[in-house]
């Protein structure tokens, strides 16, 4: 089987919070800085810049796991740089990965890929990398190690047996007919030192990484939950955590776990659930007997779709409480972080 080239998108969270906060010098310098980062990271793994676009860059890799290994390679370098800048202008970054067959057109780039990678970038919560399940065909296909990559790569690509992921479940997404089976790439554990920064170990990382709350709330029910390793159920008795008294919601509806730094939501019910986020312009996301990455904020509806005016709507929110964070590992001789060209 032949490899597709893979796009990735790479956007920034928060610039009109920071706009708010900061000078529009100090916040356009910090987004250049970082989008010109990523620029440079894309063509050391051995790809290239297709454009930027403001808050985010669209990039293209002639490989899934040289794409997989710079935005890993992307989520664990800029995390230990956000400690050393101020609250208000730490912006997150969110990664969307898709393979396919792409059109290539006055050096920009043009076909599905393009348009599910950026559908993916939108719907991922701040510090997370999302992939269709295209972007693993060259794994499933049993090809263990790293195929060769095109172009003089300057870093070590990773395999596929350091890849971890997490499936997310078949996702609606805009534009396509047919849902697709999502993956998160998990990058902030249990990871390979070589791609890391900073000297400190994986107990210093939790200690200094704050753990986000989830506050659910539904009319005068508002409860928070800290992470944990007990689900918490949302369902019609009162065995619940969330007790909701509507007969579309079935005694227990779905639950809540943390799982590998993420809040991961499962519908259990009969009439399925749906998700939609407040900070995206995405899909609402249909769940039945499947699971779905609560980030950032939104609702829940239960038993009955959002359209339904009555529907039973939990609200959410992803509460951090210190967005700083540090990387672990040994220091490389890679790429210094935001340095000049």
């Amino acid at each position: 089987m032949g490899m597709h080239p893979t796009i990735v998108f790479v956007d920034l969270t928060g610039s009109s919070a920071a706009y708010e906060a900061f000078e529009s010098e100090v916040v356009a310098g910090m987004i250049s800085r970082v989008t010109h980062w990523v620029s440079r990271v894309c063509e050391v793994h051995g790809g290239r810049t297709v454009k930027l676009l403001g808050d985010g860059v669209l990039l293209q890799f002639p490989s899934s796991i040289a794409a997989l290994s710079a935005a890993i390679f992307l989520q664990q370098r800029y995390v230990s740089y956000l400690g050393d800048v101020p609250q208000g202008l730490r912006l997150g970054m969110k990664i969307g990965l898709a393979s396919g067959s792409v059109v290539q057109l006055d050096a920009d780039s043009y076909g599905d890929p393009v348009n599910l990678a950026a559908r993916l970038c939108d719907m991922a919560g701040a510090d997370t990398i999302w992939a269709d399940e295209s972007v693993f065909e060259w794994a499933s296909a049993g090809h263990a190690e790293a195929p060769p990559v095109v172009g003089e790569a300057r870093v070590r690509v990773l395999s596929w047996l350091e890849v971890r992921r997490r499936h997310l479940g078949l996702m609606r997404i805009p534009g396509l007919n047919q849902p697709r089976s999502v993956f998160q790439v998990l990058w902030n554990a249990d990871v390979n030192p070589d791609q890391l920064t900073r000297p400190a170990n994986l107990a210093e990382l939790q200690a200094r990484t704050a753990t986000p709350t989830l506050k659910l709330r539904w009319l005068d029910q508002s409860k928070v939950f800290d992470a944990g390793p007990d689900t918490v159920h949302i369902g019609r008795t009162d065995d619940n955590d969330l007790t909701i008294s509507d007969q579309r919601v079935s005694r227990r509806h779905a639950g809540i776990q943390w799982q590998d730094g993420a809040y991961v939501l499962t519908d259990l019910s009969s009439y399925g659930t749906t998700v939609r986020f407040a900070d995206a312009a995405g899909p609402e996301v249909l769940l039945r007997r499947t699971s779905c990455l609560l980030h950032s904020s939104g609702e829940i509806a239960l038993g009955a779709p959002f359209s339904d005016f009555s529907a039973p709507v939990v609200s959410f929110e992803v509460q951090r409480r210190d967005g700083g964070g540090v990387a672990v590992g040994h220091k490389t001789n890679t790429l210094p972080l935001f340095d000049a060209p």
